[in-house]
């Protein structure tokens, strides 16, 4: 199977329990279909650099994802139907990162 990274941008107006729970949903959804999340990430509530349908900010998600390119597909079908999903983009990796990704550990740097 192939390794993909998928980010998402979901509405500003959603709580951060709601991107959870549609996180939470996804990775179910993939299971279903035959892939598996190897991490998951929820980065906030990020400033974009242009508005997307008259919104500054968006909830930024990161999963790792290890399965056949049917399911991508079919997540990426479930995206464009989606009112709470902005943007999205999948890639093709040839291999995932260990640990946080760069945006989490920039976050925590941050924290200290």
């Amino acid at each position: 199977m192939a390794l993909y990274e998928h980010v998402l941008i979901a509405r500003p107006d959603i709580s951060p329990a709601q991107v959870e729970t549609l996180m939470e949903e996804l990775s179910g959804f993939l299971d279903k279909q035959g892939a598996k999340v190897a991490k998951s990430e929820y980065w906030g509530l990020r400033n974009l650099s242009y508005q997307i349908n008259k919104q500054r900010k968006g909830h930024y998600s990161l999963f790792n994802i290890d399965g056949p390119a049917e399911a991508i597909h079919e997540l990426e079908r479930q995206h464009r139907l989606s009112d709470d999903i902005m943007r999205y983009m999948t890639i093709k990796v040839e291999e995932h990162e260990d640990g946080p990704s760069p945006m989490m550990s920039r976050k925590n740097r941050r924290d200290d």
